[in-house]
C-alpha cells in the first residue's frame, strides 16, 4: 500500500513539473495533480491495454512508435476527466507524455 501511495505522490509531482515544462499543459494545483495521477493510473491500467490491442497492426508497422500516440491519448483522456487539468491539443499531449515518461524513468533510476 505504501508503494502505491509513494508512486501516486511522485506521479502527481511529475504532473506538476510537466505542466511547468510543456506549453499547453496546465495543472491547477497539487490536489488536481493527485487526482490526475490516480486517473492516469486507472486509464493506463484499463483503457491503454485495450487501445494497444486494437492498434497492434499500427504498432507493428511503425516499429512501436505508435505507442507514443497511445500514451499521448491516455494523457489527453486523463485531462478530459479531471477538472483541474487541461491539455490544449494533441501536440501538447504528445510532448507532455514524452516528458512524463522521461521523468518517470529518471525517478526510477535514482530511487
Amino acid at each position: 500500500m505504501f508503494v502505491f501511495l509513494e508512486h501516486l505522490f511522485l506521479t502527481a509531482v511529475l504532473l506538476l513539473l510537466v505542466s511547468n515544462l510543456v506549453r499547453g499543459i496546465y495543472v491547477q494545483d497539487f490536489g488536481s495533480a493527485l487526482v490526475g495521477a490516480l486517473v492516469l493510473g486507472f486509464v493506463n491500467a484499463v483503457v491503454r491495454p485495450v487501445m494497444v490491442l486494437f492498434t497492434l497492426p499500427f504498432t507493428i508497422v511503425t516499429f512501436g512508435l505508435f505507442l507514443l500516440v497511445i500514451n499521448a491519448l491516455m494523457l489527453w483522456l486523463m485531462a478530459a476527466l479531471v477538472s483541474g487539468i487541461r491539455v490544449q491539443g494533441f501536440g501538447s499531449a504528445l510532448v507532455g507524455s514524452l516528458v512524463l515518461t522521461l521523468l518517470n524513468l529518471a525517478v526510477e533510476i535514482f530511487i
